[in-house]
């Protein structure tokens, strides 16, 4: 990602242009019972903390990672204000770096990097988890971002598909602020699931 994307995101934030979510992702909420809520959780493009904050609220031990400063010093000052312990960091998605097998349970919702997608199929652990969520195009009126940043019809089972993939699907669905989004969305793991 450029400098000046990078600079785009935090003037976003700190003007309130964009104005995230505040309510954790409904697909992760409905996922995250199912998973053993121990070891260490990867939150990828966490923006201001809505899944990461979720997470270590369920017992996960979190890296919550985003390109935006602005955005990661909102979530660490929920995460206060909260009492939760969240390890933030900031960094450029496009060359982040994860150790092998470090982590119990990866989310990425609503962000797309075709490029770090491999490299989190390896920082699984043994019997990791791994959620993805993003918009995917589509011919009917949905919000969300243009064709120029969103998924294929497939494109998540296409990636993720070497894991043991327990659910995929493409939805079109309506969000609690009353927006329609098309959405896809994949729940794997890189061995026993025990489910």
């Amino acid at each position: 990602m450029s400098e000046a994307e990078r600079d785009e995101w935090d003037r976003r934030y700190a003007a309130g242009d964009y104005r995230p979510r505040a309510w954790p992702s409904p697909f992760l909420e409905g996922w995250l019972e199912r998973i053993p809520a121990s070891g260490r959780a990867l939150d990828v493009a966490c923006g201001a903390g809505r899944n990461a904050l979720l997470l270590a609220e369920a017992g996960f031990d979190v890296d919550g990672v985003d390109i935006s400063a602005v955005a990661v010093e909102q979530a660490r000052a929920e995460a206060q204000r909260r009492g939760l312990e969240v390890s933030w960091h900031v960094a450029d998605l496009d060359d982040l770096e994860v150790a092998e097998g470090r982590y119990r349970l990866i989310t990425v919702i609503r962000y797309r990097n075709r490029s770090l997608w491999p490299r989190l199929v390896v920082a699984l652990a043994p019997d990791g988890w791994l959620l993805a969520e993003h918009h995917f195009r589509t011919s009917a009126a949905v919000d969300g971002p243009s064709d120029t940043f969103r998924l294929e019809p497939g494109e998540l089972l296409e990636a993720f598909g070497g894991l043991r993939v327990l659910l995929y699907e493409e939805a079109i669905e309506t969000d609690r602020d009353g927006s329609t989004f098309a959405l896809q969305r994949i729940v794997a793991c890189s061995g026993d699931a025990g489910v």
